[in-house]
């Protein structure tokens, strides 16, 4: 009997559990027009008016394949995947709010830039830069998002 109520106890406790790490109202965003996620992520998240959008790499969403050498050309597919999950959501980059951009060399910023400036308007998002040790597949940039309806 006590090992009933014991079982019971953990079953619910589970699944209360459960439901604190899946809040209700957020939903995954995917599209064939961006990379697949290369681990136990998604392209985007949706909660309420709001989208977090996963870190994007220059990846060719139909081949998989790195695009480009430059950091222009990186720059350019990372911001075109990044589009194309917001599209999937119903948004464009002009709901972008905030972005983090990570460089694996900071003297590419005024390159990136240049590009990254291409894709908003008067009103660019804030954002951060960093440059770090490494990223996936050895890209030179990688950028993520948040936007708002």
């Amino acid at each position: 009997m006590k090992q009933t109520r014991f079982l019971l106890l953990l079953s619910l406790l589970a699944t209360a559990l459960t439901a604190c790490a899946t809040p209700p109202g957020n939903s995954a965003v995917a599209t064939n027009g961006a990379p697949a996620a290369l681990g136990p992520y998604s392209q985007g998240i949706a909660s309420g008016n709001m989208l977090f959008l996963s870190g994007q790499i220059p990846l060719d969403p139909s081949t998989g394949q790195i695009v480009g050498t430059t950091i222009d050309e990186q720059t350019k597919r990372v911001m075109d995947n990044l589009a194309a999950v917001l599209a999937a959501n119903g948004m464009s980059m002009a709901n972008v709010v905030s972005t983090t951009v990570y460089l694996r060399d900071l003297n590419d910023f005024a390159a990136m830039n240049k590009v990254y400036g291409t894709y908003f308007g008067a009103n660019p998002p804030a954002r951060a830069t960093v440059q770090v040790a490494r990223l996936p597949k050895d890209v030179a940039v990688e950028i993520s998002a948040i936007a708002t309806k």
